[in-house]
């Protein structure tokens, strides 16, 4: 017990600490505050929720939650958004009743036509293509074009590899981050949700992001340059 409680770098198990604390008549936290620290976030991680190795690896109901509670600021900013549809039951159903709402709500894609969706076609080498992917949401983004609030842009031409290698989900203060690796899809590349805890935190630092792309944004009859 000495060695312990004289060594700063030694902490004992939990059990060890417990058993000690109680012999001392001194709270565990107090004689290995390091302890505490390592179980509790701080700084910047205090705004990261959950990490995800893979996309697909987040509950449906995560989502859902997220996009349902949200009531300011809804921005879909993957490169395609096509899963939407079928991660999220009667999604055209809550986005018609959160633009209703007052909730602003954004799609930002990449362009089908573009040279970067093409290059990112032959890399992924699957038969879902991501152009594809694209049209599927334009086709379901068509069903809604009658709801006012809901808005759909592409990313500039200029932006099309910033975006296509990053995709930013934003609900209000909380978003679910997906960085594209190599040569895989979305649903195989890793996610995070983080949570705005304080100003210049990871959450703001990744809505700024998409609030450039968006910023730069066009219509989607605009033809894509190369």
């Amino acid at each position: 017990m000495e060695r312990w409680i004289s060594d700063e770098e030694l902490i004992p198990h939990a059990r060890n600490r417990e058993d000690a604390s109680q012999a001392l008549g001194v709270e565990a936290d107090m004689l290995w505050p390091r302890a505490v620290r390592e179980r509790i976030k701080i700084g910047g991680d205090r705004e990261i929720v959950s990490t995800y190795p893979y996309r697909s690896a987040c509950p449906s109901t995560v989502w859902a939650q997220l996009i349902t509670d949200a009531t300011n600021d809804l921005m879909f900013a993957g490169y395609t958004n096509y899963f939407l549809w079928t991660q999220v039951p009667t999604f055209p159903d809550i986005l018609r009743a959160k633009a209703k709402a007052g909730c602003r709500v954004r799609f930002l894609l990449g362009n089908p036509e573009n040279a970067v969706t093409q290059r990112r076609e032959e890399i992924e080498g699957v038969a879902l293509t991501v152009s594809t992917r694209i049209r599927m949401t334009l086709e379901e983004l068509a069903k809604l074009r009658d709801t006012e609030g809901i808005e759909a842009r592409y990313s500039a031409s200029e932006d099309a590899s910033n975006h296509v290698s990053l995709s930013v989900f934003r609900m209000d203060d909380q978003a679910l981050i997906t960085p594209h690796l190599a040569r895989l899809v979305g649903h195989d590349s890793p996610l995070m949700h983080v949570q705005r805890r304080g100003e210049r935190g990871m959450f703001e630092r990744f809505a700024e992001h998409a609030e450039e792309l968006w910023s730069r944004s066009v219509p989607l009859n605009e033809p894509a340059r190369t």
